[in-house]
């Protein structure tokens, strides 16, 4: 509990952070400081192995999703059809990539890369879809600079708060043939629908 509580305050510290340097640099980070810095402490707190996959996958949706707003400006319509066609191939190529990298790349970090570059980008890509090229690299640059404090808030603190190594105890399991495991499970399952489980 406190570990939660004191991760939360320093996300909490890092945005405002994020929104100081927003105006002291007079970049425009303001509109996703709270996305970029939530976004980056899911992506630091959720265990992964190895560690660098859930990057890499996060990098992978963020790039597929970006690639999307360019299918959308140079091919598709401006309208739902277009909009849908391209959720479609952006989700469907992150499922491929986590797919292929057989679970080193996760299907949660592609899909939060996603969310992040579309998060910072979706409004203004609808007011203006002619400007993408000019737009886009400034909403990138800016979310994935939230995205790296607040990836860098959780990562810092994991390594100043990890709980010290405790030797792992295990249960010895009794020698057992495979016919009694599959009577035992069998009896398992069968006392849970009975209601005769213990």
């Amino acid at each position: 509990m406190v570990r939660s509580l004191v991760t939360g305050l320093c996300l909490a510290v890092f945005a405002a952070v994020i929104i100081g340097l927003s105006n002291l640099l007079s970049l425009d980070l303001e509109h996703v400081a709270l996305l970029g810095a939530a976004l980056g402490g899911v992506l630091g707190l959720v265990p992964h192995r190895p560690a660098w996959g859930k990057v890499v996958g996060f990098l992978a949706g963020f790039v597929l999703a970006w690639l999307g707003f360019a299918l959308r400006a140079a091919l598709l319509p401006d309208s739902s059809g277009g909009r849908a066609v391209a959720a479609f191939v952006v989700v469907a190529l992150i499922a491929v990539v986590a797919a292929v990298s057989r679970g080193r790349l996760p299907l949660w970090s592609g899909l939060v890369g996603a969310a992040s570059i579309v998060g910072a980008y979706e409004s203004v890509y609808t007011n203006a879809p002619s400007q993408f090229l000019t737009e886009s690299p400034a909403a990138a640059t800016t979310v994935l600079l939230a995205v790296g404090l607040g990836f860098l808030a959780t990562n810092l603190l994991a390594a100043q708060t990890s709980p010290s190594a405790e030797p792992v105890t295990t249960r010895p399991r009794r020698a057992t043939t495979a016919r009694a495991d599959k009577a035992d499970s069998t009896t398992d399952i069968d006392d849970l629908v009975t209601g005769a489980a213990k």
